[in-house]
């Protein structure tokens, strides 16, 4: 911008007073204020303007992209639904080489499975930790405190401690 200090300023007000004479000073003055205020407006139209066409352009590029996503999402969803439609047709009319579904397990690959299945079931359902049956090699009865003590109690020492004899 244009660098107008106080002398610049008192310079052009001097200059103008002799050139436009001091009847005519004060409508000059008005008039060239009213015309700044419109090419200031004028000026503020254009940028705003063409920051809208700026935002319109990043728009209309976003909504591109965004189609192009969709787009994109919707071929990979088609090939996929063809694809298991394929394999559908294929396995309900019954091609066996391009249905792995529907191959039958061997009685031996059954009998694994079943062993598999009863191992990994009492593992989980026994209440001794696997470490211990795995150190000492078999599985141990688990008894209550009170039945270890009465079947480890000294033999002088069976008294019975009931009063109701």
């Amino acid at each position: 911008m244009i660098d107008l200090g106080l002398t610049k300023l008192a310079l052009i007000g001097v200059v103008a007073l002799v050139v436009v004479g001091p009847e005519k000073l004060p409508k000059v003055a008005r008039m060239a204020g009213s015309l700044f205020g419109r090419a200031q407006r004028y000026i503020n139209d254009v940028k705003a303007e063409v920051s809208r066409e700026i935002e319109l352009d990043e728009l209309r590029s976003m909504q591109k992209e965004v189609q192009d996503a969709a787009s994109s999402v919707q071929q990979s969803f088609a090939q996929n639904m063809s694809e298991v439609e394929n394999s559908v047709h294929s396995a309900w009319h019954g091609d066996p080489l391009s249905n792995p579904l529907l191959d039958t397990p061997t009685p031996d690959q059954q009998a694994g499975k079943a062993r598999a299945f009863r191992r990994k079931k009492l593992a989980r359902t026994s209440a001794i930790p696997s470490w211990f049956k795995q150190q000492n090699g078999h599985k141990m009865h688990i008894m209550s405190g009170a039945a270890r003590v009465a079947k480890y109690r000294p033999a002088g020492s069976r008294k019975s401690t009931s009063s109701f004899h």
